[in-house]
């Protein structure tokens, strides 16, 4: 585990110097447990720190690409929490109706689908070849080579 550790670090400093992010302070915290997610990020705007979560049971060969999703959603973070509040001052604060359900949702959405393009196009900019699967799927594909 302290190997995985120490490498996410060594991605976390890379990263953080080239998406500009050098005055944050970040921790990394390994998620020791069944976790659904690949990593996450919770971050104090007012502060400048955040805590990167990584999934400790992530196929080692991903580590870089999340590190960098993550980092994504923080440099993206103030634009994020905007339009969740506009979205809230034009369609309330009840997430359970369907117009704010909907407008969130496909919110949501687009900012995943950017984050992750942004991710793959950083990953690409560095010169290295890789293949990057979302968890999804990477189990469909081991399902039907019967790796599961």
């Amino acid at each position: 585990m302290e190997t995985c550790e120490n490498t996410i670090i060594i991605f976390l400093q890379k990263w953080q110097d080239i998406l500009r992010l050098r005055d944050w302070e970040i921790s990394v915290v390994l998620a020791d447990k069944d976790w659904r997610k690949s990593g996450d990020i919770k971050i104090d705007q007012d502060n400048k720190l955040a805590a990167l979560m990584i999934n400790q049971n992530l196929n080692y060969s991903h580590l870089e690409a999340v590190v960098i999703h993550e980092l994504v959603h923080l440099k993206l973070w103030g634009m994020d929490q905007m339009i969740e509040d506009l979205m809230s001052s034009v369609y309330g604060s009840d997430k359970e109706d369907p117009k704010h359900s909907f407008a969130y949702g496909e919110f949501m959405g687009i900012l995943e689908s950017t984050t992750q393009d942004l991710t793959k196009a950083l990953i690409s900019a560095t010169g290295e070849e890789r293949k990057m699967f979302s968890k999804r799927i990477e189990r469909e594909v081991n399902k039907e080579l019967g790796k599961v």
